[in-house]
């Protein structure tokens, strides 16, 4: 079934494209993430443009796209359709400095003191992502329950909506998810109190990471950045959200930037 699954999935896309220009369907390819799904143009390599989440203040303004890349609807699938997830940690001083503060008052107010914060946990495929695949919205019994995963309950009701619904998984079900992978992720000592700015570089972010997640290898996340700060970091998780997995066309994604400057908590 899974086999058949993937063979509809394949002509579906195919089907698709069939009256796009010369090359379109191959740039199904480089099409990942809320980047994709969101069917907004990739920037120029320093752009500005905002094209991702609420929650991260512009992920396609990270640099880290393939130039030839060119967005291409997400669009829904057979909810648990996927095969694997994405979890995103945002570097919430990084969201607030770069356009953030407009959008989350209260996550970017004087004395908040967060740092990196539950983004989303987005189901993939090896190659592009499903999104909105339909279904009714978390209960107030369950967005309480999740009370302090996500900066806000504005954020937690929109990743349900886009991404949670096509988990295959009750809205209870996705949260507790979640909540799993948000406590399977290690934040390395360096930025649970970052008090000052800090240049660094994508490779020491990975390597903190590794140094306190030992079953996190290289090829299994992404560091993102707006400009050259830090944005957020993505892990890549087995589909019951209990271990790392690789995820090439992910982690080839990072940030290109040589130096990073990692923003202080407020």
């Amino acid at each position: 079934m899974a086999m058949v699954s993937r063979l509809l999935r394949a002509a579906l896309l195919a089907g698709a494209c069939g009256l796009c220009p010369l090359g379109a369907a191959a740039q199904y390819s480089g099409c990942i993430l809320d980047n994709c799904a969101d069917k907004k143009p990739l920037p120029p390599p320093n752009g500005d443009q905002d094209g991702g989440d609420r929650g991260s203040a512009s992920p396609g303004s990270s640099g880290s796209w393939a130039p030839d890349a060119a967005p291409q609807p997400g669009g829904p699938s057979a909810p648990g359709d996927f095969d694997f997830y994405v979890f995103s940690l945002s570097w919430s001083p990084g969201f607030c400095d770069t356009g953030g503060a407009e959008k989350a008052r209260d996550q970017c107010r004087a004395g908040a003191g967060l740092g990196f914060v539950v983004h989303g946990l987005w189901p993939q495929y090896d190659q592009g992502f499903p999104s909105d695949c339909g279904g009714g919205s978390p209960s107030w019994i369950v967005l309480q329950s999740i009370e302090g995963l996500y900066p806000d309950s504005g954020l937690a009701r929109y990743e349900w909506r886009k991404h949670g619904t096509c988990s295959g998984k009750s809205p209870a079900g996705y949260f507790a998810d979640v909540r799993r992978a948000r406590d399977l992720i290690v934040v390395p000592p360096a930025f649970q109190n970052a008090q000052s700015e800090q240049d660094t570089s994508v490779l020491d972010v990975e390597r903190a990471f590794f140094a306190a997640n030992p079953r996190l290898r290289p090829g299994m996340m992404a560091v993102e950045c707006v400009g050259r700060e830090l944005s957020e970091v993505r892990f890549c998780l087995s589909k019951d959200v209990r271990n790392f997995v690789p995820c090439p066309e992910v982690a080839r994604h990072s940030c290109y930037a040589h130096e990073i400057a990692v923003a202080p908590m407020r």
